[in-house]
């Protein structure tokens, strides 16, 4: 059974939600607050089933340009949208900046809706319609149906069905091979269940029972139930609206934004390296300058440094690095959206290639992200594990790095092994040029030890350790299998060096050894 995730955009009171409730008969609005002023204020949620088994999940987004980040909280996991603009207003501000949005998410389908037709007449509607198909020209809608409809009448609301379903059966479904993840829209307790949180799995399965962590928060529970679309189920799939019971979790201590993954798979990242796309309407982004960052449902304040440039002029793009003030949960292969830190305006977006990334320079992060875009997997998994440096990164990790087959990722890592370009001690992968760097570097420290200290055997093995600022597992494993280097007794020496002593020093040692031997031999 396919499942695929419809997401609504559009300008604040263009009939979003009276669409969703028209092709469901759910109504999306949930919040007190939201009836009493007709207006959606956050995420509203429902499902349009087919008879065939096909199910689409709705996230319907609030439209006012106050409420973005919201919009940009549903959006993260949508396969298509349905765009939604009004007869009786036509194309309006938050049109164009949810259009903008869309498509810095690389959303690749999606339905037009010109709603509220019983409101204008036949004229006006073929007008609102050529400026519809003016618009989306040139943008991911382009040649997509614009179909007009009443929510009131229910002109077109089975044509609309219709139009989803020929649609959402062509959208490639979403990596459930690969592993869980599921970014947190939603946290709330029900009375005998606890807590619950919701979100749409963006990849891999979850089974009732599983062991799951919380991510950045670092809390590790069981999954005690899974629903989707109202009903209680034993597997949740990548694809899928899923409500989530957590076992032994405080409703306090989660919040939007907060991902659910199988444990220690993921690394919090606190630094992203990415290409980064302005808006050809947007101001020029400086080096350095502060930004609201978007990913998943998360927002966070991050400083952007360019690579390569001073500044960002509009419609331009290059690579960078996010320095996020807070830690985020992203793969390799992910999308993002940046909104310019005051006033708050969508001013581009783009492609994450390496989340937990490391400060290098410019040059070096270049020449590697033009591989994390353009290269092959095997390429990737090299540069990322090169990229790790001494302290290498675990297989777990890499499956958490990016949304790829598992099955396919471990094939590859093998591969990469069998050519000697990764090699692996314990459940660590180190590069081979890494490896061959610190050769060289604990053979110079060594040497210049036993220049030192030409009477000592050898440095001590948790000295060299602390000089290198290396974890013991990784440490102990990875210098016994370095070549020209012994370990004995907790001592570390060159396997060239023999403790030798000086002419001088021979000299004197063999005028105490006999002045010794000749006192054992006296009669005092």
């Amino acid at each position: 059974m396919q499942n695929i995730i419809l997401g609504t955009a559009g300008h604040i009171d263009h009939g979003k939600s009276a669409l969703v409730k028209a092709l469901t008969g759910i109504d999306p609005d949930r919040l007190k607050e939201e009836k009493e002023r007709g207006m959606t204020i956050d995420l509203g949620f429902a499902d349009l089933k087919y008879s065939d088994g096909l199910t689409v999940g709705i996230v319907d987004v609030p439209g006012h340009e106050r409420l973005i980040r919201n919009m940009l909280a549903g959006a993260g996991g949508i396969d298509l949208v349905l765009f939604v603009i009004a007869a009786d207003e036509s194309i309006m501000p938050q049109s164009r900046e949810h259009l903008h949005i869309c498509n810095l998410l690389k959303i690749k389908s999606g339905i037009v809706a010109i709603t509220k037709t019983d409101l204008v007449d036949k004229e006006w509607l073929e007008l609102v319609e050529d400026d519809v198909k003016e618009f989306i020209k040139g943008t991911f809608l382009d040649g997509s149906p614009v179909i007009p409809v009443s929510s009131k009448t229910m002109f077109n609301i089975d044509l609309l069905k219709e139009k989803i379903k020929a649609v959402a059966v062509t959208i490639e479904p979403k990596l459930t091979n690969g592993i869980f993840r599921l970014p947190i829209d939603r946290v709330f307790t029900l009375k005998g269940f606890g807590t619950v949180v919701t979100g749409t799995a963006v990849s891999g399965t979850i089974s009732v029972g599983d062991a799951v962590e919380i991510l950045p928060v670092g809390i590790k529970c069981k999954v005690r139930g899974l629903h989707s679309h109202g009903k209680s189920i034993q597997t949740a799939y990548a694809g899928q609206r899923v409500a989530m019971n957590l076992q032994g979790v405080e409703k306090e201590e989660l919040k939007r934004g907060d991902t659910v993954v199988l444990p220690d798979r993921f690394i919090p990242a606190n630094m992203i390296d990415a290409q980064i796309k302005l808006l050809q309407n947007a101001l020029v982004i400086k080096n350095r300058d502060d930004v609201h960052f978007y990913l998943g449902t998360s927002e966070v304040m991050s400083r952007i440094v360019l690579y390569g440039k001073d500044i960002l002029k509009p419609g331009e793009d290059c690579y960078c690095q996010f320095r996020l003030r807070e830690p985020v949960i992203a793969m390799s292969g992910d999308r993002y959206v940046i909104r310019r830190f005051s006033p708050m305006e969508t001013i581009g977006g783009g492609e994450i290639f390496d989340p937990t990334s490391y400060r290098m320079s410019h040059k070096k992060s270049m020449e590697d992200l033009m591989i994390l875009r353009d290269g092959s997997l095997s390429e990737k998994i090299s540069i990322k594990v090169k990229r790790a440096g001494i302290q290498g990164i675990t297989f777990a990790f890499i499956e958490g790095w990016i949304n790829e087959d598992t099955t396919l990722i471990k094939e590859t890592i093998n591969n990469l092994k069998e050519k000697g370009d990764v090699m692996q001690f314990g459940d660590t992968l180190i590069h081979s040029s890494v490896l061959n760097s610190f050769r060289e570097i604990v053979k110079n420290i060594l040497t210049d030890y036993h220049r030192k200290n030409p009477l000592k055997i050898g440095m001590q093995k948790e000295e060299s350790r602390t000089n290198l600022g290396m974890d013991l597992k990784i440490f102990n494993n990875v210098i016994t299998s370095l070549k020209d280097i012994i370990i004995e007794n907790e001592i570390v020496r060159l396997a060239t060096f023999r403790v030798a002593l000086s002419q001088i020093d021979e000299t004197l040692k063999t005028q105490i050894f006999t002045t010794w031997m000749l006192v054992e031999s006296s009669d005092f």
